[in-house]
């Protein structure tokens, strides 16, 4: 099969690799469909690594899925060939404390798509998964959406995690697909106003056509003092969605006594600080969010039922020949861009 592979820093090559087999019952061959290009995806090219995670080389980048089944192992149940699916990009061992108290996103011995060390990822035309991680899509749903669930579940169990949105005054600091996809469950789930901030007008003009209540450039305007103005006893929850330390001293800020601090954004540093007095004074409750824990299935239904739309997000398409393109694109905000997706001939 045809791959995109890192081969160093910022270099990609496309190869002929060995077409990957089917090796236990569980699992599912997959024809890859579409794959998004993430911001974690882009880290591993420019830097070679995230954190503790080193890439070596070559290695196949790419955890944002759909695909078409073309073959399934003896124990396979739900699916068969020719199903459409979203796919989910971890596997983990169902044995472990983590799992067994419901929590496989923090399983012991996670393996994870396109991480180093652990599975090759998804820019590949083919893909053995297992059948648990395939998940079936409606007729009327496209392959680049269901590449989306894997984002946006992400942000649905944000959501999820944080407060209860009915009434809700929330702030989204950062507006790239992670926060597009706290804002739209956001939305769905009744939150009554959001105050978003990105760095890239044209991302704060998107987040203000699809539900917004306000949106700033923190490099251009005083992002506490206009939120203050108009929310005078601050917000009930803060969503940081770019990793930023300014933005953490901002979610601070913005917060009411008694809010919550959802942490998901993944900095390029080792180390967050946050202002003691404001934590301990307000009592604020600050929780990070790794991935998303069951919210595959609510997050294809919330598009299938219409009552998130995250087509929009996508704003430009490549072939599999082209990833090293989109990868410097995505790399550079240029051209207005906010998801490539790599989409199959």
């Amino acid at each position: 099969m045809k791959a995109a592979l890192l081969t160093g820093i910022r270099e990609m090559e496309i190869r002929e690799i060995p077409d990957p087999a089917i090796t236990r019952p569980d699992e599912v061959l997959l024809r890859i469909r579409a794959v998004g290009v993430c911001g974690s995806d882009v880290h591993y090219y420019t830097t070679g690594r995230i954190g503790s995670q080193v890439v070596e080389f070559p290695f196949i980048v790419g955890h944002e899925p759909s695909g078409v089944v073309e073959a399934v192992g003896a124990a396979v149940t739900r699916l068969k060939p020719g199903d459409r699916v979203a796919i989910d990009p971890p596997v983990s061992c169902h044995s472990c404390d983590q799992c067994l108290a419901g929590r496989p996103h923090t399983c012991r011995t996670l393996k994870y798509l396109g991480c180093p060390g652990q599975l090759e990822g998804a820019f590949s035309e083919f893909l053995v998964m297992p059948e648990e991680c395939c998940f079936p899509i409606p007729d009327d749903m496209d392959m680049a959406t269901a590449a989306l669930i894997e984002p946006l579940s992400i942000g649905v169990y944000a959501v999820q995690q944080s407060i209860p949105m009915t009434g809700a005054r929330i702030g989204i600091l950062g507006l790239g697909p992670i926060g597009l996809s706290v804002m739209l469950p956001a939305l769905a789930e009744g939150a009554a106003a959001i105050y978003a901030t990105d760095r890239i007008d044209a991302r704060c003009e998107l987040a203000g056509k699809h539900g917004a209540t306000w949106t700033g450039n923190p490099d251009t305007v005083d992002v506490v003092e206009e939120v203050t103005e108009r929310e005078p006893l601050l917000l009930d929850v803060v969503f940081e969605c770019c990793g930023q330390q300014e933005a953490l001293d901002q979610a601070a800020q913005l917060l009411k006594p008694g809010g919550k601090l959802m942490m998901i954004g993944i900095p390029e540093f080792d180390n967050w600080s946050i202002s003691a007095e404001i934590a301990r004074r307000r009592e604020l409750c600050l929780q990070n969010v790794r991935r998303q824990n069951h919210c595959v299935q609510k997050t294809i239904d919330l598009v299938a039922d219409g009552k998130i739309d995250p087509a929009f997000m996508i704003t430009h398409t490549f072939k599999l020949d082209d990833t090293k393109t989109a990868m410097d694109l995505v790399d550079s905000y240029g051209d207005g861009v906010l998801k490539a997706m790599i989409e199959m001939e």
